[in-house]
């Protein structure tokens, strides 16, 4: 970075997809990606392409870079140790291959809490659990706040909860949970916590021995890079339960990567985290901290708009506190489908959505599904002010 202050034309130089006219405000389905990230995966192509473990020398140099190139996925989510961090092709992957492996030392009646505010990939695992004779027990979203409510977790407790599986942000409401306090209380009644931190991880810090999670996922293809996703979970229970991989092995997190790594890809990395260290002057936090502030702004433009007008329900937080919220808005009107709204906006070159985004209870929970789910407006730290007053524009005119 050039300065202390925000500096987004240097940011958007680092996309190069950014270099067309679209303007991207679907980024919670997927963001752009890094040329330093596309840098990275010619690099192993063209350098490193061969298989690991042999004693030649360039495997021998691959496997090196490619041991190397995890240190900061372990720094990036402040991991203890480096077995602790696991690759693999999607979130929705990953949390599949943890239930099948943790539930092997569970018994039939043991209890899973799970949230009607999640994304489908934290839920279907843990709910095909209820056929090999799990008991699944919902943790709801009041209605009216849009909050999950601790008192509500207590009360759905018992000595037999063996995990409480949840999201961080959901992508809908874009409001942050206390996963800190959440976890404390969960951990007080003795089971293990999994948070689904996809919605989160683009716009903020995740910290996982401060916030003294057991299992922490997101997708790296919403973080700027390419079609993976990090999973981490503590070591004590990592080696605790089997794994999925072939039976020989049992090394970790190798049993819980079946096929091995996308060695390319898991290369590529590595790249994310450096880049926000560049934001943040070379700190990481700091850079966080530079995309909360800049994204609080883009959010706040919005919100303005979207609570000024009677026909608009804001579903989630309404004030763009970056405490309280991502930059992730939904809403709906109150004459007009979602579906009409967006499809008005498409012809403009300018990316959002409407639908339920796999969050299917929370949809029919609140109501939504005779609108056609939500209008979804997903900001990121690359979007700008002039992209937010071309759609506000539009939706005058369509709302």
């Amino acid at each position: 970075m050039k300065n202390n202050s925000f500096d987004i034309e240097w940011v958007r130089e680092q996309f190069p997809a950014l270099k067309n006219n679209m303007a991207f405000m679907d980024n919670a389905g997927g963001s752009q990606t890094l040329k330093t990230v596309m840098d990275r995966i010619t690099e192993y192509l063209t350098h490193y392409d061969v298989q690991l473990g042999a004693s030649y020398s360039t495997s021998q140099i691959a496997s090196t870079q490619l041991e190397e190139s995890k240190k900061p996925l372990q720094s990036w989510v402040n991991a203890k140790h480096p077995e602790e961090i696991m690759i693999g092709s999607s979130t929705t992957m990953l949390l599949r291959i943890l239930s099948l492996c943790i539930s092997q030392n569970w018994k039939k009646g043991d209890e899973i809490i799970i949230t009607n505010s999640d994304h489908e990939s934290n839920m279907a695992p843990w709910k095909d659990l209820q056929k090999a004779g799990f008991k699944l027990k919902r943790w709801k979203v009041n209605p009216i706040t849009y909050q999950l409510e601790l008192d509500d977790l207590e009360a759905l407790m018992s000595n037999k909860t063996k995990l409480v599986a949840l999201t961080h942000t959901s992508n809908i409401l874009g409001s942050i949970n206390p996963i800190k306090e959440i976890t404390k209380l969960v951990h007080e009644n003795k089971a293990l916590i999994c948070v689904d931190g996809v919605a989160f991880a683009p716009h903020r810090l995740v910290d996982v021995q401060d916030l003294d999670v057991d299992f922490y996922v997101f997708s790296t293809y919403k973080t700027f890079g390419p079609h993976q996703a990090i999973m981490y979970g503590k070591l004590e229970h990592l080696t605790a339960i089997s794994g999925i991989n072939h039976t020989f092995i049992d090394s970790i997190p190798y049993k819980f990567q079946p096929g091995n790594l996308n060695y390319e890809l898991s290369y590529s990395l590595a790249a994310i985290p450096d880049y926000v260290k560049r934001l943040g002057n070379n700190d990481l936090e700091k850079g966080f901290e530079e995309i909360a502030d800049y994204e609080q702004e883009l959010a706040n433009h919005l919100l303005n708009y979207l609570n000024s007008n009677p026909n608009i329900t804001v579903i989630g937080e309404t004030s763009a506190n970056k405490n309280l919220r991502v930059s992730t808005i939904s809403f709906v009107h109150k004459n007009l489908n979602s579906q009409h709204i967006v499809e008005k906006v498409d012809a403009h070159d300018i990316g959002i959505r409407f639908g339920d985004f796999y969050a299917v209870e929370l949809i029919d929970d609140l109501g939504l599904r005779q609108n056609n789910g939500v209008v979804r407006v997903s900001l990121v730290h690359y979007n700008t002010i002039d992209e937010i007053d071309k759609l506000i524009s539009l939706f005058k005119k369509v709302l």
